[in-house]
């Protein structure tokens, strides 16, 4: 009786035109127009190839770190390089400036390295921070040289060794300065992980259509139900989990429309947010279970309720600006602790901008509360329902 349930249910969720929309139709729609609104934001927040110039005399030639920290940010195979630059002689150097043909150029005179320019900007900033941070770097060479003296045996110290080691390992680690400005603000990947948790709370609607369909006072199915000898828990378990499955359907669509159509870039993390997506999901369900069993209204007014739910909860999570986020959690907190859609994006953005997981863990373990909270109240609600007549 449980699998013919199911299959019925599955069925009879198809077979509602609205339920699809919401469910398949309407993320992708919602997704297109954020990938068309923020992809050009995107590239204008890129960082643009800077063109410097660079005194190559002999000091230069010399200061391996510098020389070989600057080949790697020029390199033309690396997408991420930040500079363009020209080898040239101190004249030529003065000449390109002069002309605004670079941003700056680096001149290293008596072991000190000079930057000149002829007005400030983001470019001309960049340039000096790149050259500061390989000089601090490169005044960690004798503290490792003397480190690795002192591990050595006596009159065993190959110092010539111990020199090319440090250095090669400073100068890998100084190469690695890239530009980062896209990854570390996408406001295309923000929009996209609320997006997923308006999807997610969405199969809300498909929940509160299904147990609707089991209540009495809702359907001539409830009523059948009701005064039949089938256990009732076999009847609602059997139809959430149609519901489950459906609006996983659906997720599942979103991701593929937006990774193999849209190039989103979801991360190296891709498991772990499909996971948090199943949680969030449920936390879905369990709103529209809780809808349905708790309101004594009709249909169209839990629908309402459901999509005003998931609307505000999305837009207090920064769906329709990217700072409300922001503002809930500095001046309410407690309101998106208790808001699905910020648990469910507050996941996502743990795993794009911190290195452990256990903010990450700590939304799933909140959304698994949740759930348990609203699907509790639920079943204790429909125990106590009681008619005077069907």
């Amino acid at each position: 009786m449980f699998i013919h349930n199911f299959k019925y249910a599955i069925k009879n969720l198809f077979g509602n035109k609205m339920l699809i929309f919401w469910t398949f139709a309407f993320p992708i729609i919602l997704g297109t127009f954020f990938s068309l609104a923020f992809s050009s934001i995107e590239d204008n927040e890129k960082l643009d190839i800077i063109d410097i110039a660079i005194v190559n005399n002999k000091e230069f030639k010399n200061d391996e770190i510098m020389k070989t920290t600057f080949k790697e940010l020029s390199n033309k195979n690396n997408k991420d390089r930040l500079f363009n630059t020209k080898y040239v002689s101190l004249k030529k150097a003065k000449k390109l400036l002069s002309d605004n043909k670079v941003s700056g150029y680096l001149f290293i005179e008596d072991n000190n390295p000079k930057i000149v320019v002829l007005k400030s900007g983001i470019d001309q900033t960049i340039l000096k921070y790149t050259v500061d941070q390989i000089n601090q770097t490169k005044e960690i060479i004798p503290n490792l040289i003397n480190k690795e003296v002192e591990k050595s045996p006596i009159n065993k110290v190959d110092y010539e060794k111990i020199y090319n080691d440090v250095n090669k390992l400073v100068s890998k680690d100084t190469s690695k300065i890239t530009d980062i400005s896209k990854s570390n603000l996408s406001y295309t990947m923000i929009e996209f992980y609320t997006l997923i948790a308006l999807t997610c709370l969405y199969g809300g609607m498909i929940s509160m259509y299904i147990i609707n369909m089991s209540l009495a006072n809702m359907s001539m199915q409830g009523r059948r139900i009701q005064i039949s000898p089938i256990k009732k828990s076999k009847i609602i378990l059997s139809n959430l989990l149609a519901s489950y499955i459906v609006q996983l359907l659906g997720l599942l669509l979103l991701f593929l429309y937006t990774i193999f159509i849209l190039h989103v870039d979801y991360g190296d993390n891709i498991i772990l947010i499909i996971i948090l997506s199943l949680v969030g999901t449920l936390a879905g369900l369990s709103l529209g279970v809780a809808v349905s069993t708790l309101l004594k209204k009709n249909e169209a007014t839990k629908t309402g309720i459901i999509i005003s739910i998931t609307m505000l909860g999305s837009f207090l999570s920064g769906m329709m600006g990217i700072t409300m986020k922001y503002i809930i959690d500095k001046n309410i907190p407690i309101i998106n602790k208790l808001n699905p859609a910020s648990m469910i994006t507050d996941g996502f953005y743990s795993l794009y901008y911190y290195d452990g997981i256990e903010r990450y863990l700590f939304n799933i373990i909140s959304l698994l509360i949740f759930s348990s909270i609203l699907i509790i109240i639920s079943c204790i609600s429909l125990r106590r329902q009681k008619y005077d007549s069907i």
